[in-house]
């Protein structure tokens, strides 16, 4: 279990605050609005009324403890940059920026923060790829040009053997895992069978992934 503050409880804020509770991390609430602050104090483990521009006043919520430090001041330029200029002063080594803009990810990435997120543009994306690949329930971009895609076998490929999927494709797609009810399979030989409704993941380039994409259907 971790410890994670989150600065702006807006519906992101708020979104990240209540999911990494329900990971079993414990989290701070920051926000200078009372009103929003008083809102989550059941939800979260603790929910702070703080101006967070204020080093002062952050000083008194010991932010170094936290693992992370969660940025979530999207439009207010200002207030995100000076919040993270205070917790840079403060010694916080760990600190997540939501940015609303180029111009806000320019400024941010001179500051040295470990990650800059662009909320609405990662979902945009996502969403994009789902409409484009319904049979791909969910991805993960690992580096290198790779994904990680997390595949619900259809009918079409029940009692067919990995092989087939992967036939022209061996060494630059892998098979990483099928999920099968309760059980998990990770040695998968291209004999392995596959059946309907079972969850397969997959590991290769985005050109790759296309390529089998419509024996997926």
């Amino acid at each position: 279990m971790a410890h994670f503050t989150v600065i702006g409880l807006g519906r992101f804020g708020v979104a990240a605050s209540l999911e990494l509770i329900y990971l079993g991390h414990t989290v701070t609430g920051v926000d200078r609005d009372s009103k929003i602050a008083e809102q989550y104090v059941e939800d979260l483990t603790q929910s702070v009324i703080c101006d967070a521009t204020d080093e002062h006043s952050l000083r008194e919520l010991d932010l170094a403890a936290s693992d992370a430090v969660l940025v979530a001041i999207g439009e207010d330029l200002e207030s995100s940059l000076l919040c993270i200029l205070a917790l840079k002063n403060l010694g916080v080594k760990e600190i997540w920026v939501k940015a609303s803009s180029k111009a806000h990810h320019t400024i941010v990435s001179k500051l040295g923060v470990t990650r800059i997120i662009h909320p609405e543009e990662e979902m945009g994306i996502r969403i994009a790829q789902a409409l484009n690949y319904p049979m791909v329930h969910n991805y993960l971009s690992i580096g290198h040009g790779l994904y990680v895609v997390d595949i619900q076998v259809k009918s079409a490929l029940h009692n067919q053997p990995v092989s087939a999927l992967l036939h022209d494709t061996q060494g630059v797609v892998d098979a990483i895992l099928v999920k099968r009810g309760r059980q998990t399979f990770t040695q998968l030989s291209h004999d392995f069978v596959l059946q309907e409704h079972d969850t397969f993941l997959l590991c290769g380039s985005r050109e790759a992934l296309k390529l089998i994409a419509p024996r997926l259907v």
